[in-house]
This record gives C-alpha cells, structure tokens and sequence, in this order.
C-alpha cells in the first residue's frame, strides 16, 4: 500500500524565533525525465513542412501532429523550398495545443528572421499541439514552416518563485545553473532549462516547491 503523498500547497509553516512570523515550509522535489522524454530537440518532429498556402492567406494545419516526448517548448522552422529565403516575411506562427493538465493553450512564437531560413522558439510547455497557424509569407508562396520542440521542460508546479537546487544530465550534475520559470496560475508557464542541450540522456533535477 502506497503512502498518501505530501501536498506542497496546502500552506505549511514552520516557526521562527520571532511570534506570528513563521516562514513557508518547502519541499525538494525530485523530479524525473527519463531518456525518451529528454530526447534531443527535433525541429520537424510535431509536424513536417508545411508549405505556404499561396494565395496570400494565413495556413490552418489542424491534422498529422506528433506529440512531444513530454510536455517541451515549441519550435517553428522557416525554409524555402528553392533555397533562396526570398520570400520568408517576419511573421509569427500561433501555436494551439494542451498543457500538462490538459487545459487548452495558445502560444505566439517570436517572429521570423525576413529572407532568412530561421528557427524561433516558445517558452510554454506544450503536452499536445493541436493546431497552427502560419500568416502568408511571400510571393512566390513556396516558403515552409516545419514544427519541432526544443529544450524547455515543463513542471508539474504552479508557483509565483520555483528554484532548482541541483540539475542532472545522464547522472552528471550540470555545472551551471538551470534556468526556471515560474508562474502562479500558468501551469505551462512553470519550466526548467538545462545549461546544456538535451541529448537523449535522463534528466534528474532537484526543485524547491
């Protein structure tokens, strides 16, 4: 029979010296990311290329989308498919999935480098994408934007401060910091970012929550 686990939120204290000042009481999470969900960022893994619509309209894509190894940040990579960038424009691509609790989110990516083949990056921490959405770029139309996930794990925490104490990449601890972000009622918005690239190696990392 397995313990009832702790609950981080519930508004814990422990006293102080100093009456009717008593300080939050944290927990250390250990949290894990094995080998399969640490995988290396892909650009094309959640969806090939896709190529411009062509006729100066926005492209809906709402089918043929693979899941990210774990809840990841998403990428969007602009080509072109003669190789010359020329028609590549400074849009953004609107990304429509779910988060960890399976609650529906939207991101806008950062905007694309004009005439260049470019790959911009999210910050939220997507478990699905569901659809995107690529303005037109331009003439002649045959630029593409494929969609990959980068390094950016998400939490299982929503916090106003969250604090990694201690990062491990294939059982070796990273000698810089990783870099967390926090929010208190985005669950999405609550991540971890290894110093180093994610290589298919497991993750351990150690979070004050």
């Amino acid at each position: 029979m397995s313990l009832y686990p702790f609950n981080p939120a519930i508004g814990q204290v422990i006293q102080s010296e100093v009456p009717d000042d008593n300080p939050d009481m944290s927990f250390i999470a250990h949290l894990e990311w094995s080998a399969a969900e640490a995988a290396t960022a892909d650009i094309d893994a959640v969806h090939a290329a896709i190529t411009d619509a062509g006729d100066g309209t926005a492209s809906t894509v709402t089918t043929d989308f693979t899941d990210p190894p774990c809840p990841r940040n998403i990428t969007a990579t602009s080509d072109d498919v003669t190789g010359d960038n020329a028609d590549i424009k400074a849009v953004q691509v609107i990304v429509t999935g779910t988060n960890i609790l399976d609650e529906v989110i939207t991101e806008t990516l950062p905007v694309f480098t004009v005439n260049s083949s470019d790959t911009v990056a999210g910050t939220k921490a997507f478990k699905t994408v569901t659809q995107v959405v690529i303005p037109a770029m331009d003439t002649p139309y045959d630029a593409t934007v494929s969609i990959g996930f980068g390094d950016i794990l998400g939490l299982p925490y929503e916090r106003g401060v969250l604090a990694c104490i201690a990062a491990y990449l294939d059982a070796t601890l990273e000698s810089t910091a990783a870099t967390v972000a926090s929010h208190s009622t985005n669950i999405e918005a609550n991540t971890l970012d290894l110093n180093s690239a994610l290589n298919g190696s497991a993750v351990d990392a150690f979070v004050v929550v």
